[in-house]
């Protein structure tokens, strides 16, 4: 039965709203008072026994100070709260409005009674603030010792320092620029210029050529700003607790490769986040890269590896085997770190990549090249001029690869099938701004225009591309729904056995889809003048051994067309094992796939893998049973949500916990897409910073403060840390610091 707010001129109710309702006090004193306050004559007769059992009051007549929710679930009121705020007006406008709930009439008398009451009132709870005040002001005389004037001007100084790295990072600004050129030092100038006191006293004696900072300083200024960031981050991952580490293509700093590395969680307002939280160095061996996982997941972050639920590695190039073998052995560690596909690529590019072939890594890198190469000017227009005179007797399909091949074409799941309709073009455009016959184009870009035409007309690469659309077709349609919203994600994990099916149906009559394939490649590069051909190294091999002379044909056979399906199958089969397709079938918790299925479904089939993740896991079937109920049974006018993201954020799925935090651990999967579009990502901005500088000048700790400015950060707390960590040493001290610095670098 729903509860009626008691105020008068107020028609809330319980069902209406998701405001609290209060209780009338036991206490008689307090409950005169409340009555009082509502000036409800009619309950001036009743005890507040029979007020405490049969009238309520919604949270809106209370100050907000006087409402405290002690959990997500529970809404209280202080001991001395009283109701304060009413309409007592309203009813005048429209008499009609009044029904039972009349107000009383004040007498003279009663108001000179209310408002003694509330002077009184008023004296002690001023009395009481200023008490408080004395007890804080007298703490924080005890607790904050005074600083000296030198101790804030150090803060002052230490704090524009911090502002200044901040900058460079939010600006994507190198400390140098060259060998001559200090950022750094430039920066500090400019606001001594502009009146920054605290650096002006510091560097007044400085002399005119004298760096402020020392290399050694600029670093502990920036690792004091990277941990300070990132530690905000980790604490609401630590929250969640549950997340998934994603990898992201390497990074060289200083000839050293690095694996970037985000976390992708679900936050306390239960929205999914995807965070790039650090670098790890990418050496040795797989195992030796697992334990150094492992060291900066629990070590360094403070996190639990046994509290990660997936894995996603979008490395590129030679490295995709290792990260294979790494995400084997963290599966054998931990197995509810599922290895899944990342969202933000798409199926056939991952497939495509993980195959450990050289001629497949050599197309795949010259999609990469491509892709970079029509970012710079006035290519992109020459590639349009190639496009129209190549199929200018086929105007309409001319037309549609131009709109097909804007920015990001390389990346689509139709790549293959694209890149085979372009490659004449592409030849063309390329032997075009080779020729550079208007000067219109750098010695770099007719360079690279040179290296990729002569890659494209290979017929190896021709071949292979042919053998890679053609296995890949049947992959499409699985990895486009893996990339859609929740429902199509769905559709595919109850998919996977016709792809596979397919799959193995080609590799059953290989020899007669092979034969088709082929003609399909020496047909393209007849139309490219490019003639049939075996690979140089693999002649050079044959003689060398003295074997009789091996067919085109046979040769691509057995060194493209099945080496290519038999890695496709089994990446398929590896990405999508039976506990991965478990917990993708358990979206169906997602009251819009309910509603597909005729709330027909069967979660308590595969709940067994996140059982222990679960607050009550023995309730999980007849909350399932209630959840389905609630759905099945909603009003016409209400819409089922579509995503795990709107289900969290219905305001009474904390009733079903079970099933709260069973979307919590699937919302963090890699393979779900995030609410964020295109270019907002973390990953996105890491490649916008590495993009925006020379290779040369990266930074690590700017890298990471850029990618992160989104994130809230103190400058006091950095100040404090700085202090704390690097006390100011003596001047001699510093120097020898410097020298042995020096010497190290230059051994």
């Amino acid at each position: 039965m729903p509860n009626f707010c008691a105020a008068p001129n107020c028609t809330r109710k319980s069902t209406q709203s998701d405001l609290a309702f209060f209780r009338f006090p036991r206490d008689p004193e307090r409950c005169r008072i409340w009555v009082e306050n509502c000036r409800r004559a009619d309950l001036e007769e009743k005890t507040s026994d029979q007020l405490n059992k049969h009238y309520r009051l919604c949270a809106k007549h209370f100050d907000p100070a006087m409402v405290c929710k002690t959990s997500p679930y529970r809404t209280v009121l202080k001991d001395t709260a009283i109701p304060t705020i009413f309409d007592l007006t309203s009813h005048l406008r429209n008499p009609l409005t009044r029904h039972r709930k009349r107000i009383k009439e004040l007498t003279e008398e009663d108001l000179i009674k209310i408002k003694e009451r509330r002077l009184a009132s008023s004296i002690d709870q001023l009395a009481s603030k200023k008490d408080a005040a004395a007890e804080d002001s007298s703490a924080a005389t005890v607790d904050e010792p005074r600083l000296s004037t030198e101790e804030k001007e150090l803060r002052d100084y230490l704090r524009s320092l911090f502002e200044v790295v901040v900058m460079l990072a939010k600006q994507s600004i190198p400390i140098a620029s060259d060998s001559k050129s200090n950022n750094f030092q430039a920066l500090l100038d400019y606001r001594m210029n502009a009146g920054d006191e605290a650096l002006r006293k510091r560097f007044e004696a400085t002399a005119v050529n004298a760096e402020y900072l020392s290399a050694t300083q600029q670093g502990q200024l920036l690792d004091v700003c990277e941990t300070t960031v990132r530690e905000e981050m980790l604490m609401e991952v630590r929250e969640s607790r549950f997340f998934s580490l994603v990898t992201g293509d390497l990074v060289d700093f200083g000839n050293e490769k690095h694996l970037p590395l985000f976390l992708r969680f679900v936050n306390q307002q239960n929205v999914l986040r995807e965070e790039f939280v650090d670098f790890v160095l990418f050496d040795g061996d797989e195992a030796a890269l697992v334990e150094r996982l492992e060291a900066q997941v629990t070590e360094r972050w403070g996190l639990c590896m046994e509290d990660c639920r997936g894995q996603a590695h979008r490395v590129t190039g030679a490295s995709t085997t290792k990260m294979k073998a790494v995400a084997v052995l963290l599966m054998e560690k931990y197995p509810l770190a599922l290895h899944i596909p990342c969202s933000h690529v798409a199926l056939n590019i991952h497939l495509a990549n993980s195959l450990p072939f050289p001629n497949v890594q050599v197309v795949m890198e010259t999609l990469r090249r491509i892709c970079a190469f029509f970012g710079t000017p006035f290519t992109q227009d020459e590639l349009e001029k190639a496009i129209s005179t190549h199929y200018q007797k086929n105007e309409e399909k001319g037309a549609a690869l131009k709109q097909a091949c804007g920015p990001g074409w390389t990346e689509q799941h139709n790549v293959f099938d694209l890149l085979l309709d372009m490659l004449p073009p592409l030849v063309l455009c390329m032997d075009s701004i080779r020729d550079n016959t208007d000067a219109r184009f750098s010695d770099k870009v007719t360079a690279d225009a040179y290296s990729i035409s002569e890659t494209l007309a290979d017929f190896e690469i021709i071949v292979t591309v042919v053998i890679l659309k053609n296995v890949l077709t049947f992959t499409r349609a699985f990895g486009r729904n893996l990339q859609g919203e929740t429902l199509d994600v769905f559709c595919a994990a109850n998919s996977l056995t016709a792809v596979l099916h397919s799959l193995n149906e080609v590799n059953d009559n290989i020899d007669v889809y092979h034969e088709f394939w082929y003609e399909e490649a020496v047909s393209v590069a007849a139309v490219m003048d490019i003639p049939v051909s075996i690979p140089r190294l693999f002649l050079r091999k044959q003689r060398a051994a003295d074997v009789g002379e091996v067919q085109a044909e046979a040769y691509y056979k057995e060194y493209v067309t099945v080496p290519v399906i038999h890695g496709a199958m089994q990446e398929v089969e590896d990405m999508f094992s039976e506990t991965n397709l478990k917990a993708l079938k358990c979206l169906s918790l997602v009251p819009a796939i309910m509603g597909q299925m005729k709330f027909n479904t069967t979660e308590e089939n595969y709940a067994d893998v996140y059982r222990n993740d679960l607050p009550n896991p023995d309730t999980l079937p007849a909350e399932l049973h209630c959840w389905r109920i609630k759905w099945k049974h909603r009003g016409k006018e209400v819409r089922l949500p579509t995503t795990i993201h709107e289900t969290l954020q219905l305001p009474d799925v904390k009733f079903f916990p079970n099933v709260n935090s069973f979307l919590k651990v699937l919302a963090t999967l890699p393979v779900l897409k995030l609410e964020e579009q295109k270019g907002d990502r973390a990953s996105d901005r890491l490649q916008d910073y590495l993009q925006s500088m020379s290779a040369k000048v990266w930074n690590r700790s700017l890298a990471f403060l850029h990618v992160n400015t989104h994130v809230k950060h103190d400058l006091e707390v950095m100040v404090d840390k700085y202090c704390r960590l690097y006390p100011e040493d003596d001047p001699e001290a510093e120097a020898e610091a410097e020298e042995v610095t020096e010497e190290e670098a230059a051994k």
